[in-house]
């Protein structure tokens, strides 16, 4: 949001009066007490009101005007979101400073630059090109997780593995507090609770990383900022085991500001799911028809400590870290039918098991400066380690069948371990009141040794045997080096952005006794953004940048994962990037208290990276059993197409009901596997949010998504859709809060996916436990009372992009 502020400094600006005098202060919510950064402060000499001087507030809303002569003065202060506030200064020689200490701005509801911002945070703000949720606004996410929230953007979707995509891609790149997330990370498994916002950024700039040909997620954790102790404490309870606690706390002492968060969730959930597959190998048809349920249990911990120093106004350090555990077991009894023509069909009855212990640690280091002589020249600079590792464990069991058939237990135990390092720099300087420019470095290291052990247990009940036929040990690196520079001016109602990012990859794998697979790759990626004002609170804005989606390590090393005894995935060493080109054109008009934004998008890519399931005829040949191996892997297969519109509409219907709708209708093109051409299909998403508010204390919440049919290379997703229910009552003065929502209140998310190849055809389907009732209560600490609604939660801290 800070992008859209009109600084009151725009155009010539004349010297400051020379003078021993300064006026000093720190501007704060008039509700809140919280500080008001980047919030404009003019000095105006009366009576003829010439303009004196102006600054930008620091992070922490203090502000200094130096050097101004002996008069009288009018003060004024002006901050988005914010009614406008005026004072009068008088500086004489005997007193030639005034420190006015804190100065209480109200909050109002204002229009700016297209942009509706109200005095109350709203569920969803939709900017071009980007999308803002506000977590603690959104009651449907009570007790739920990232995967939940993010239901609710134009063209995303989030499958049953917490898998994201946007507008039909699945190359979205995770960022943590304006960093790289871990890649263990899990939308699935992230608490709803330790997040402030989420930013959906579709056509980034070359300020950001190039990977991700869909776009970047930005999850911003919740950091407290207020003076004195703050935070706030959460338990919530599900239907069928499912219990979460959060709390957040900080201390604000003099230029240090200590800030916590732990959480934790202990969920179980039940489903089912089916596969059939019907498949020719060696001039006969065989027959898989498996149906069964799972049990899903999952236990996460984590803790977040940090802690900020600003040993001047334009000057802060901030060090933080974390660590998290996630444990996951997940358990699927099923029953089997084996057929292939013209042998009679058998049953088995199996189960699965898969066990994961996995962990994360993150220490990163953050250094800001500003200059206050030099409104908005910025230097900032980081480093961050992240230490993901852990075993995941499957297993597959006969547990009855015919007696000629292999009962014995399979296991694959994968050892992980992944070092993450990265450094990065960022500098802006402004060239005058409407030029300025931006570079940027950064190196990015990625190092991971683990091994793959293949066992079998021969006895029932006894120990696991190593096979050495089966087992892997693999070694991958890869460094990516990056530079950046940008270029932004304003020219009366114009704006104009351009910038260039160059990045090399170096990466280097090796599996034995697979094989190894070794690539240097060097790109340049364009990007450019024009945007006008216009007439009546409207803004035009076309943006263009070249993007990539490197694939990852498990796409490229030659390891092969099971699922089960007959399906398997592994990577394919000659894999390369998918490069992709993407322009939006936005436009967005505001009147009175609503908001509507509508988004021409198109995105090509060329060497589209493609997940194939084939029969590994080989590998049936040699099992000897009356079914079929499946394999699948990674190519790069022709090119996919995406373009379509995008609308997000915010609108008060009454006093006490607020409307939030928004949707995408899109023509989605991909390479058909059969090589026969490609595969077309009109597609899009629909969400649609009505939020009431029948007396002053009680907010309900009522939503339904929809994401209709999308094809794929080989097949296609069908339908996915669902409504929630949540409301809040606020309680003890608003000192807390009571959530109680129902998530998929008609019980009717589910995924099935329908697959065909050459010789192959497979039907999936799942569907886990969506119906769940979940109570939440959250009890405020110190100062983090709101003064009028329960929504009002702590700011979050980006934690800034770049390089």
């Amino acid at each position: 949001m800070a992008c859209l502020l009109v600084a009151a400094s725009l155009g010539p600006r004349p010297a400051a009066a020379q003078g021993p005098g300064q006026v000093a202060g720190t501007l704060l919510d008039q509700r809140t007490r919280q500080p008001l950064p980047f919030a404009n402060v003019i000095l105006l000499r009366l009576p003829d009101s010439t303009l004196v001087g102006s600054a930008q507030t620091a992070e922490n809303g203090t502000f200094a005007l130096a050097g101004v002569a002996p008069s009288t003065y009018l003060l004024r202060a002006e901050a988005l979101g914010y009614q406008p506030a005026r004072r009068v200064v008088a500086l004489t020689a005997g007193a030639p400073g005034v420190r006015l200490g804190a100065w209480l701005l109200a909050p109002a509801a204002v229009r700016l630059g297209g942009v509706v911002v109200q005095a109350e945070k709203a569920v969803m703000i939709n900017e071009l090109g980007k999308t803002i949720i506000n977590v603690g606004k959104d009651l449907n996410s009570a007790g739920g997780t990232a995967a939940d929230v993010l239901q609710k953007v134009p063209s995303v979707a989030v499958d049953d593995n917490g898998q994201v995509s946007l507008r039909g891609s699945s190359s979205v790149t995770l960022y943590l507090d304006g960093k790289p997330a871990p890649s263990s990370l899990r939308l699935d498994q992230l608490p709803a609770s330790r997040l402030e916002t989420i930013e959906v950024i579709t056509n980034p700039g070359a300020q950001y990383s190039a990977q991700g040909t869909g776009g970047i997620i930005n999850l911003v954790q919740k950091k407290q900022t207020q003076p004195g102790w703050n935070g706030a404490a959460q338990a919530t309870l599900g239907t069928r085991d499912k219990y979460s606690a959060a709390l957040n706390l900080n201390r604000q002492v003099g230029r240090f500001n200590f800030f916590g968060s732990a959480d934790g969730l202990n969920n179980q959930f039940r489903g089912s799911a089916g596969l059939q597959q019907v498949a020719t190998a060696d001039g006969r048809t065989a027959r898989t028809d498996q149906t069964g349920q799972n049990t899903r249990h999952q236990a996460n911990e984590g803790l977040h400590l940090g802690v900020d120093y600003a040993p001047s106004d334009q000057q802060r350090f901030t060090l933080t870290t974390e660590f998290y555990k996630n444990d996951l077991r997940q358990t699927s009894d099923f029953t089997t039918q084996l057929a292939r023509d013209p042998d009679p069909a058998i049953t088995l009855q199996n189960q699965n098991l898969e066990v994961d212990n996995l962990y994360n640690a993150r220490v990163s280091g953050n250094y800001r400066r500003a200059w206050a002589a030099h409104p908005g020249r910025e230097l900032t600079a980081s480093a961050t380690y992240i230490l993901d590792g852990g075993t995941v464990t499957s297993e597959q069991r006969v547990l009855d069948g015919p007696a000629d058939y292999a009962r014995q237990a399979r296991q694959q135990l994968l050892d992980v371990k992944i070092h993450l390092p990265s450094a990065q720099l960022d500098y802006v300087h402004p060239l005058d009141d409407k030029r300025r420019w931006g570079a940027g470095m950064k190196t990015d290291v990625m190092v991971t040794p683990g091994t793959a052990d293949y066992a079998v247990q021969p006895a029932a009940g006894g120990p696991f045997v190593r096979q050495e036929a089966g087992s892997y040990s693999y070694h991958y690196q890869q460094v990516i080096p990056q530079a950046y520079g940008n270029y932004q001016q304003k020219a009366g109602a114009w704006d104009y952005q351009a910038g260039l990012r160059a990045e090399f990859t170096g990466l280097q794998a090796q599996v034995l006794p697979a094989g190894s697979a070794r690539q240097r790759i060097f790109n340049l990626f364009p990007s450019a953004t024009v945007a006008r004002a216009l007439p009546h609170e409207q803004r035009l804005q076309l943006s263009y940048a070249r993007r990539l989606n490197r694939p990852n390590f498990l796409q490229i090393i030659a390891l092969p994962i099971y699922s089960d005894a007959r399906n398997y995935a592994v990577g394919n060493p000659d894999l390369r990037p998918e490069y992709v080109h993407v322009a939006e054109l936005g436009h967005q008009v505001a009147w009175q208290a609503t908001t509507l934004s509508t988004t021409l998008f198109g995105r090509f890519t060329s060497q589209a990276i493609q997940s194939l399931r084939t029969i590994d005829t080989l590998a049936t040949r040699l099992s000897g059993q009356p079914d079929f191996i499946a394999r699948t892997s990674y190519a790069n297969f022709g090119r996919t197409a995406s373009y379509g519109l995008e609308i997000s509409l915010t609108r008060p219907l009454a006093a006490w009901w607020k409307l939030t709708a928004n949707g995408s209708f899109y023509r989605s093109q991909v390479a058909s596997y059969a090589g026969d051409g490609t595969r077309v299909n009109f597609t899009g998403t629909a969400y649609l949010l009505s939020t009431f508010s029948p007396t002053k204390a009680l907010a309900v919440q009522l939503s339904g998504n929809y994401r209709a049919p999308l094809v794929v290379p080989q097949g296609r997703l069908l339908a996915v859709y669902g409504v929630d229910v949540a409301l809040r009552q606020r309680l003890f003065h608003d000192r807390a809060a009571l959530t109680l929502r129902v998530s998929d209140l008609f019980n009717t998310r589910r995924q099935y996916t329908q697959l065909a190849a050459d010789g192959l055809s497979a039907d999936l389907q799942t569907k886990y436990e969506t119906r769940v009732g979940y109570l939440g209560f959250t009890w405020f600490l110190g100062t983090n009372k709101p003064a009028s609604t329960i929504e009002n939660q702590p700011k979050g801290d980006p934690g800034g992009f770049g390089g």
